[in-house]
């Protein structure tokens, strides 16, 4: 696309950002003369018609929100436009790098002018505050830092504007995962108090040189968020208690915007401000029983779960996970992860299903002009299409993966083919069938027609912990047995699919009113196998158990239209 005339006046020039919703291109605007920043919804080219009224609502309300704030600190935006059928945000193009970029160069920023990066920051919020605007995207990724010493906040893509109609569906959670303030993760609206805990989550990330929250999977530092406490920084120096205050779990219990402006300028100026102290929990040093007494042994008191009720991990809010599940070098503790994972879809259906990209890099919404680009922790490249058999030429813009694959399938009545943006390609019961992200960083997609209460789950681990899938399904059984209430195993058994090794899992359990929209009885099956590659596919389908008998059927013709990607 570089060297396009976008709306007969913004000439593309090199793409500077990219992510799962967009693409931000250095573009010249040929009418005025100046250099700009060109933002793309590419995520548009990959969703249903029925999703894109919501991506392009999603989109001028981040227009809207930005133009909204009046403050040198807030990338300007300059226009809102229409081409091929998609908006396009014009933007001012800041010459430098993002925050997340001079962490990854440097390996961390000195207290001091982390302090006054966070200043600039925190001004920014006041202003976004004082318009009724909440970001709830703060990261390192969306701090601009400019060649002349300027710090901009950016990307309102996911902003909440007060009084706006919600353009997010119910239950999803939107955001870097390692950034969202625990009532969020908790499903409470987010208010000012969330973006100054995610400014605290930045500042931290600034001076360590590592997130305080990040795990092995979004469903893990989701965990980490809610019932672990950040490790105390080395390297924050004057910084540290102003962190400590604003990464306080109950957002009751965090300063204020003034109170933090007047610690990040103390922070800022070298000195340690007192007045963050008085935030900082106080540590409970264990005092050794006499001897002729000894202790009774401590009962760890449960965290409340993310996951919802009798999901927890065992894990307590003075309990870090063991080394193996932090390190990811577990078996135990992957396995432990992906039933987590299952339980989730169990528990809450497609409805709840999170649009979550956990770490830097993803840069969607950047304006930077220069000083490179954030590593991305997910491929965001364009996937390939599914292969041309219809003699053509295989260009997308003469004709889609999906049109190609309907037009060579022989499905039942109102089937249809979808090719997914992660590659793979899968046939649903109906164009009703909505995409939704589980996971992006597993890779784990839902196709439901109603919210969550039928859906398909399609995941893929190119590093599974098992070479055998029928010892994978038996680990996930006895977790998830241990969890759901009144689960029954209806059968787990060996299987050969397409000459690979697999297995398949089916159980019954029943959903509770408390825990997802669609309560009562419950029916799932589950099949893995291990491709040619290597790579651990699992298709998960779950429905009410009496409508198991069309399920069951369907789940059949999804076996046989599945797809690997090409």
């Amino acid at each position: 696309m570089q060297g396009q005339l976008v709306a007969g006046r913004y000439r593309l020039g090199e793409a500077i950002g990219s992510g799962g919703m967009g693409r931000v291109w250095h573009a010249h605007d040929e009418v005025l003369h100046r250099s700009v920043a060109v933002k793309e919804l590419t995520a548009a080219l990959y969703v249903p018609e029925s999703e894109q009224a919501r991506l392009l609502a999603r989109t001028r309300a981040e227009a809207r929100a930005a133009a909204r704030i009046n403050h040198s600190a807030v990338v300007t935006v300059h226009d809102v436009l229409e081409h091929d059928g998609r908006p396009w945000i014009v933007m001012e193009l800041v010459e430098g790098h993002s925050l997340a970029d001079a962490v990854n160069e440097r390996e961390r920023v000195e207290p001091r002018e982390a302090a006054r990066i966070g200043l600039w920051v925190l001004r920014a919020l006041r202003a976004a505050h004082a318009a009724g605007v909440v970001h709830r995207d703060v990261k390192p990724g969306n701090v601009l830092l400019g060649g002349d010493g300027r710090v901009l906040l950016t990307d309102f893509g996911i902003a909440q504007i007060e009084g706006d109609t919600a353009i997010t569906r119910t239950g999803e959670v939107v955001g870097s995962v390692d950034y969202l303030a625990p009532e969020r993760i908790r499903g409470q609206d987010p208010g000012p108090s969330s973006d100054l805990w995610a400014l605290g989550a930045t500042l931290y990330t600034a001076v360590e040189g590592r997130s305080p929250f990040r795990r092995t999977s979004p469903l893990t530092t989701m965990q980490a968020v809610v019932e672990e406490e950040a490790g105390e920084p080395r390297y924050a120096g004057p910084l540290a208690p102003v962190i400590s205050a604003l990464l306080r779990k109950d957002p009751a219990m965090r300063p204020d915007a003034a109170e933090t402006e007047q610690m990040l300028a103390e922070a800022a100026e070298g000195r340690r401000p007192n007045s963050a102290q008085m935030y900082v929990p106080t540590q409970v040093v264990d005092v050794p029983a006499p001897v002729s007494a000894p202790a009774p042994a401590p009962v760890p008191t449960p965290s409340p779960s993310p996951y919802g009720p009798g999901v927890g991990v065992g894990a307590t809010a003075v309990q870090p996970p063991s080394a193996d599940v932090a390190a990811g070098t577990g078996r135990r503790g992957r396995s432990r992860l992906i039933a987590l994972v299952v339980v989730l879809a169990a528990l809450v259906g497609g409805s709840a299903a999170a649009l979550l990209h956990e770490g830097e890099g993803e840069g969607e919404g950047d304006a930077r002009g220069g000083g490179g680009t954030s590593a991305a922790p997910f491929d965001t490249t364009r996937p390939k299409p599914a292969p041309d058999t219809t003699g053509g030429t295989g260009d997308d813009t003469e004709q889609t993966g999906r049109q190609r694959d309907e037009q060579t399938d022989d499905l039942p009545e109102g089937w249809v083919r979808r090719t997914d943006p992660f590659g793979f390609s899968v046939v649903l019961p109906g164009e009703d069938w909505e995409r939704v992200v589980f996971d992006e960083e597993t890779r784990q997609v839902d196709y439901t027609p109603d919210g969550g209460k039928h859906f398909i789950r399609i995941a893929a681990d190119d590093s599974p912990d098992f070479d055998d899938p029928y010892e994978h399904l038996r680990d996930l059984d006895q977790q998830i047995g241990q969890r759901l209430v009144d689960y029954r195993q209806v059968g787990l058994e060996r299987r050969v699919y397409r000459d690979r090794k697999s297995a398949r899992l089916e159980y019954i359990w029943t959903a509770l009113p408390k825990d997802t929209k669609f309560p009562g009885p419950y029916r799932a099956v589950d099949q893995m196998y291990l491709s040619r590659g290597g790579v651990e596919y699992a298709l998960y389908m779950a429905a009410p158990a009496e409508d198991w008998a069309t399920t069951s059927k369907q789940f059949e013709t999804i076996l046989q239209g599945w797809r690997e990607p090409q």
